[in-house]
């Protein structure tokens, strides 16, 4: 009898309460740190739908409308990335054409500054050859300079 007393007054009771608390503290703890927010929307419209059926409490249509647009987010938001993936590319494509053009137009405008010919060119006409030295000795150079002129006076 001693026994059967210690295991429905002890033992029991124990593997109860550990049961319990595996199930409500470290089972919920665990969901809870799997829980993201994808899998609380996509459990709105569950609680939407019982509530719906639950006769007592009338819910309007736009609440039901709501609760299809939070099911159906995934899909609503693979729909906006695949448009604004869209819209990048469009973007992405007139860069590369204009930066095509405006690599064209530089450089049909360094053929066109070649051909004006800016630099100031020789003249066909003249020598390439260069001009010869008279012959004249240090002194004669001395009395014909601008400064031998004060030399002779």
């Amino acid at each position: 009898m001693k026994r059967w007393w210690r295991r429905w007054t002890y033992e029991v009771p124990l593997a109860i309460s550990d049961a319990l608390w595996e199930v409500l503290v470290v089972q919920l703890a665990a969901l809870l740190d799997r829980l993201t927010v994808r899998k609380v929307i996509a459990f709105i419209p569950v609680v939407i739908i019982v509530l719906a059926y639950y006769h007592r409490i009338p819910i309007p249509p736009e609440l039901m409308l709501i609760g299809d647009f939070l099911a159906y987010i995934d899909i609503f938001s693979v729909l906006i990335l695949i448009g604004v993936l869209s819209r990048i590319s469009t973007i992405l494509f007139v860069v590369k054409q204009a930066t095509a053009r405006m690599a064209a137009c530089a450089g049909s405008v360094t053929a066109r500054i070649q051909r004006l010919d800016i630099r100031h060119r020789r003249q066909r006409s003249t020598s390439m050859q260069p001009r010869r030295r008279p012959d004249r000795s240090d002194d004669d150079r001395a009395y014909s300079s601008v400064w031998g002129q004060p030399a002779l006076a």
